[in-house]
């Protein structure tokens, strides 16, 4: 991988502890912990994230383990663990780690023409093949213009309007069934994966993976694919 040649992804089960998981929605606290989460509004971003140094006996979810500098790191929701003992403690990303997908929710900002995608006082750089680069912030942080517009660049992944999800920033969706927010985020992620692998096209990749003159074909597609797969699961789609 490069720059990361001694990183290893891949993906696992954690086991479900929704209470100390981020996985928020919109600018509602984890009920369950509230004394745990903070608020990250920066550039608007407006989630709730577990706050770092919370120590939790499982990663929530579904994570990607990454090794990085000798260590092994957990990476779900937007929220970084690492191994404390038994359990796990909350913890920032090392700088130049490399993860194959975004948070499901990310600002995208502009720093002097390159977008750099932010959550969880994180910022992460698209960086072709490897994927998503942990990244120091930029040397001024206030200078960033928040929203999708910029100039375009050789490879780059297709931005989401206002921070949204990164499978389609027109996808508004809403549990029927009282899912839990650790089983909306788990199932988001499975429709990702089936809508990517139906349609051939997916939104974490640069220009979606496909060619260009199939871009909007295929992300419309992929938005049915998404719309019809939620609502399978009881989802209220728009």
């Amino acid at each position: 991988m490069g720059a990361a040649a001694g990183a290893l992804l891949m993906l696992v089960s954690g086991s479900a502890l929704a209470q100390q998981a981020e996985h928020g929605h919109g600018g509602h606290a984890p009920r369950e912990a509230p004394y745990a989460a903070h608020y990250d509004n920066r550039y608007s971003h407006g989630r709730y994230y577990t706050t770092r140094g919370v120590e939790v006996a499982a990663v929530p979810g579904r994570s990607y383990v990454v090794a990085h500098g000798g260590q092994h790191f957990y990476y779900s929701g937007g929220i970084w663990y690492a191994p404390r003992g038994p359990h796990y403690v909350v913890v920032g990303p090392p700088v130049g780690v490399f993860v194959p997908v975004l948070p499901p929710f990310y600002t995208t900002v502009w720093f002097g023409g390159v977008p750099y995608y932010y959550a969880n006082d994180t910022y992460y750089v698209y960086n072709g093949p490897q994927g998503y680069e942990v990244v120091e912030p930029p040397g001024d942080p206030s200078s960033g213009v928040q929203g999708p517009q910029g100039p375009p660049y050789p490879g780059a992944p297709p931005p989401a309007a206002g921070g949204g999800h990164p499978e389609g920033e027109d996808i508004y969706v809403y549990p029927q069934q009282g899912q839990s927010l650790e089983q909306q985020s788990n199932d988001r992620y499975d429709c990702h994966k089936w809508a990517a692998s139906q349609t051939g096209f997916d939104p974490t990749q640069a220009g979606g993976g496909v060619a260009p003159d199939q871009t909007v074909a295929r992300s419309e597609d992929y938005r049915r694919a998404m719309r019809a797969c939620l609502e399978g699961r009881g989802y209220s789609v728009r």
